[in-house]
């Protein structure tokens, strides 16, 4: 009996300093440090010693990074969203925090949504993601990974990546939840749809309902999201598991992940 061959798709972008994938105040920077120039720190560490006494004159390469837990492909915790979850599911409590996110939810089949086509700025519905699944021909089971493909995923190494792509609103993301799925992903910057729409959409009617609603969702239902996922468009629908174990950040709001796809050929 032939084993089955593990392929993989690395579904996370960089952390990089030059291309953008955050608003400028937002984005990380990485200083890196030369094998030559770390010398200083080993000298220190190891009294005595000489820049001569290294091999080549060289220590070891570093580097300093200065980011935030939502900087590069990350995983969002209830925490995030709101400090309380669960309100629909017998009272509301504390949002747990990303080191307390249940790992099971982090290691489960992948369903991918192809929203490509809808506009920038749209709010996907339940009514979207129903007609999507059925397209695909899925039912969803409790913790499967959703992740949805947007435009925003070509769109990324390019000035209008923040703008590009729909967002998810309250009742599609509340459509998921309510059939059991805790971890979601966009290849988006935002789970909802851009700020720059959802501003407009509020001063046009006043609904702060609006704000954040895709995100608020979990008020109501406790779940998680990926967000800036990249090559979404090399996955099928389904047929795929998802890996996208979160960075271990005591109380912290995200982690950032390595997100990978497997499929079992």
């Amino acid at each position: 009996m032939t084993k089955p061959q593990r392929r993989f798709v690395d579904l996370s972008i960089y952390l990089e300093n030059d291309v953008l994938s955050d608003p400028p105040p937002l984005a990380p920077k990485i200083t890196y440090q030369k094998h030559a120039d770390t010398l200083p720190e080993f000298m220190a560490m190891i009294p005595g010693t000489q820049p001569e006494d290294y091999p080549d004159g060289e220590a070891a390469a570093a580097e300093w990074v200065t980011l935030t837990t939502h900087n590069g492909t990350h995983l969002d915790a209830p925490w995030h969203f709101h400090s309380t979850q669960d309100a629909k599911n017998g009272g509301a409590r504390p949002s747990i925090t990303i080191d307390e996110v249940p790992l099971e939810w982090c290691f489960q089949p992948g369903v991918k949504l192809d929203f490509r086509h809808l506009p920038d700025g749209y709010v996907a519905t339940s009514a979207d993601v129903e007609a999507e699944l059925a397209r695909i021909g899925h039912t969803l089971q409790p913790l499967d990974i959703v992740v949805v493909n947007t435009r925003s995923g070509s769109r990324y190494g390019h000035k209008d990546y923040l703008g590009a792509g729909c967002g998810m609103g309250y009742e599609a993301t509340m459509y998921l939840l309510e059939r059991g799925v805790r971890l979601t992903g966009t290849d988006a910057w935002s789970w909802d749809a851009p700020f720059s729409y959802t501003a407009q959409r509020v001063a046009e009617t006043g609904n702060k309902a609006l704000i954040w609603e895709g995100h608020k969702a979990g008020r109501d239902i406790g779940y998680c999201h990926l967000e800036k996922l990249h090559n979404l468009e090399a996955l099928p629908p389904t047929g795929f598991t998802i890996s996208c174990f979160p960075h271990k950040i005591r109380g912290a709001s995200a982690g950032w992940t390595r997100a990978v796809a497997i499929f079992e050929d």
